[in-house]
């Protein structure tokens, strides 16, 4: 009869066999390590909130595309033009009032200066030569404005009641010499009778019979006066 007793285990197996049970229980190990680990982790809150990366592989090709911003670009005002800027006004020339040597004098209706040239020449002489003889001519109403001589000539057809006998004491602008400035009407009543009787030596006449007052030039210094008019005439209104 034979002993079948098991062969007896050598030094070198042992050793396999405690490397291969030593590294089961080290992977064991590390295994409970990393479990326990990701536990305690969850439960402490600590692990990374991190998005899922999507990979775009293999995506479907209806899918909907990327959004894009727009960014919209704000409309400036509107300018408005500035009330501080004017368009410069091109000035327009005023017309000049016509000259007229009959409508408005330039002297007063007592002066002398008014008068013509040739009356006041010889009114002067013969101002001087009655002041001599202790007159003195003093004047009245020399040369008038248009407008004075109508308002005149107005008042005179009330006071008379007609044009016509108006006329005989006012005449019309366009007949007056007064207008001209060849009438002098003066005064007082002692200047009157002076230059009457001496007025022809200086070329000075009264012109009609109903006016004592009114004097011109109407002879050449030294001549005789022309004959008296009765009263002014004028034309038709």
């Amino acid at each position: 009869m034979t002993n079948d007793m098991p062969p007896r285990r050598t030094g070198s197996d042992r050793l396999r066999l405690l490397s291969v049970t030593g590294a089961g229980v080290a992977v064991l190990a590390v295994g409970s390590l990393v479990l326990w680990h990701a536990q305690l982790g969850e439960m402490l809150g600590l692990a990374a909130d991190k998005e899922p990366v999507i990979s775009t592989v293999n995506a479907p090709a209806n899918s909907a595309p990327p959004t894009t911003l727009v960014t919209e670009t704000p409309t400036p005002p509107p300018t408005w033009p500035s009330t501080h800027e004017t368009t410069p006004v091109k000035p327009t020339k005023t017309p000049k009032p016509e000259k007229s040597a009959t409508t408005t004098p330039k002297y007063g209706e007592e002066s002398i200066n008014g008068l013509s040239l040739t009356l006041r020449t010889r009114l002067k002489k013969a101002m001087t030569a009655a002041k001599a003889d202790g007159v003195t001519i003093s004047i009245t109403s020399g040369r008038r404005s248009t407008s004075k001589q109508q308002r005149l000539l107005n008042e005179a057809i009330k006071k008379y009641g007609s044009y016509k006998a108006a006329t005989r004491w006012v005449l019309p602008p366009r007949y007056s010499a007064h207008v001209k400035g060849k009438a002098v009407d003066i005064g007082p009543a002692a200047a009157m009778t002076w230059l009457n009787k001496n007025g022809w030596r200086y070329g000075v006449c009264r012109r009609y019979d109903n006016e004592p007052w009114h004097f011109e030039a109407l002879t050449t210094p030294g001549k005789k006066c022309p004959p008296r008019e009765p009263y002014g005439v004028a034309g038709p209104s």
